[in-house]
């Protein structure tokens, strides 16, 4: 090793400070670096200049008494190191490491950086800024913006001339970083990293995607009927320049990744969803935003404004707890479903039904568009047709009695009970639907003046009503509707 030679300043002071005293606080003299130290004993102070008295002073001194040539005082452990180049430097696709921590024999070099040692590893700057690191067995693995690498650790691997590897041990602390493959990164991004077993998730908001890094390599995870939702969502996480979050969990009581996409200052305007390994494809979309997200022993947690709140739990102390309330706030719950038999023929649907338990609304039912037409009459608009059905009540909120009654606490229902809703039929919820529509061109009959709705496929959307135990257990168990078909054909 070559010598070195450091020049080291080893010095020691005080200040000495006079300032004139005064019962006026706007005549009091004040040092705080903001006017410098005066170079002469005299008026120069512009505080001490507004004074009845020069005697207002500051002076740095370093030998006992202040006279000349008295005895210094004692050096300082201080040293101090002149540099050529002062400013800090900032690395943004390097690591580097400290000494070694033993616990066992006491040793703590932590807070040691040897320059004389190689302590720095560099990744590729083409790849953007180092964002996250994980540590898996011996392994690191390193997240830029633009590609996922991993590195052993305190090993390395020897490569033969065939192209074999063999890991031997090395006294290097970080090995060669070796990427995965694809142009994937976790861009600006790291909340959105969680990780259970093997499996470690992540989005790539640059190319608008939701990651899965496990023992097969990297897979799109949102290419699993989502990529038109991911384009368009991750593409409105930033507001006005600013940086959105993309916060990333995994809910190991559900097993499941959530993923929450938060707009910058916009507290409305997110999307929160779960991701299930076991069917490859996204489950459910929730109507919370949370500050945090963390699983603690199998139960999931959430911080929202600075308050902790349990997901998944039915009772607290002793009181029951609703279901789809978030932070204090119930939701209903929904299910959208399309009914598409027979693709190419044109059908009519004329009932709607059920499996599962009492509490279930018919929201919304409509079949698809007929195409772009323009409206000569009005507009000159480009408008487009479809069939809808008025909205099915329940089978509680539905039921009246022959007087009318619908069942509040001040009429009662009188048997026998009346359904306009959903009736129940062999453990099924059924009922019949009628048209809604506005008149389209061409037609004779239309609205509620015929019955079922007509349509290559329908949508249809369930949802919980707020009558029938209120935040209670509601199973969907299938969902039908009979048709016929139009035409013959």
């Amino acid at each position: 090793m070559a010598g070195a030679t450091i020049e080291v300043k080893y010095f020691n002071t005080f200040v000495l400070k006079k300032s004139v005293s005064s019962s006026n606080a706007t005549n009091q003299p004040v040092w705080n670096g903001s006017f410098g130290v005066p170079s002469t004993k005299n008026n120069a102070h512009p505080v001490a200049a507004a004074t009845s008295s020069v005697n207002s002073w500051a002076i740095e001194e370093s030998r006992i008494r202040g006279g000349y040539n008295n005895t210094s005082v004692d050096f300082s452990p201080r040293a101090y190191l002149v540099e050529d180049e002062p400013n800090a430097l900032i690395r943004f696709n390097s690591l580097i490491y400290s000494g070694v921590f033993n616990s066992r024999t006491g040793i703590n070099d932590t807070n040691v950086f040897p320059v004389g040692q190689d302590i720095t590893k560099t990744a590729d700057p083409a790849n953007g800024s180092i964002q996250k690191l994980y540590a898996e067995d011996t392994n690191l693995i390193v997240f830029q913006q633009y590609k996922v690498s991993r590195a052993l650790i305190d090993k390395d691997a020897i490569y033969s001339a065939e192209g074999g590897g063999n890991i031997t041990s090395s006294n290097l602390v970080i090995g060669v970083l070796q990427a995965y493959s694809g142009r994937y990164g976790i861009s600006n991004n790291p909340e959105s990293f969680a990780v259970y077993g093997y499996r470690k998730y992540f989005t790539d908001k640059v190319n608008n995607v939701v990651l899965r890094l496990s023992r097969d390599g990297i897979t799109e995870i949102s290419a699993y009927g989502m990529t038109d939702f991911f384009r368009d969502e991750m593409n409105n996480v930033s507001v006005g320049g600013s940086k959105g979050l993309i916060l990333g969990s995994y809910d190991l009581y559900s097993d499941m990744y959530t993923l929450s996409l938060q707009q910058t200052g916009e507290q409305s305007e997110y999307k929160t969803l779960t991701f299930d390994d076991t069917i490859n494809g996204w489950t459910s979309l929730y109507d919370y935003s949370p500050d945090q997200m963390f699983t603690i022993r199998n139960k999931f947690y959430s911080i929202k404004n600075n308050e902790l709140w349990q997901h998944y739990n039915t009772a607290f102390d002793g009181v029951t707890v609703n279901r789809s309330n978030f932070y204090g706030v119930s939701y209903p719950s929904s299910v959208t479903v399309i009914f598409n038999p027979e693709p190419v023929r044109s059908k009519t649907f004329s009932t709607i039904s059920y499996e599962g338990n009492s509490g279930w609304q018919l929201t919304a039912m409509a079949s698809d568009g007929t195409g772009q037409g323009k409206d000569y009459s009005l507009t000159n608009a480009f408008l487009t047709t479809f069939d809808q059905v008025n909205n099915v009540l329940s089978y509680t909120e539905g039921a009246y009695d022959s007087l009318g009654n619908t069942g509040t606490a001040a009429n009662p229902l009188n048997q026998p009970l009346l359904r306009a809703g959903f009736d129940r039929k062999e453990n099924a919820y059924v009922a019949n639907l009628v048209n809604s529509s506005a008149p389209a061109e061409g037609e004779i009959t239309f609205g509620n003046q015929i019955s079922g709705i007509k349509g290559f496929y329908v949508t249809a959307t369930f949802s919980t009503d707020t009558v029938t135990d209120p935040g209670g257990e509601k199973q969907l168990f299938s969902v039908a509707s009979d048709f016929f078909s139009n035409n013959g054909y």
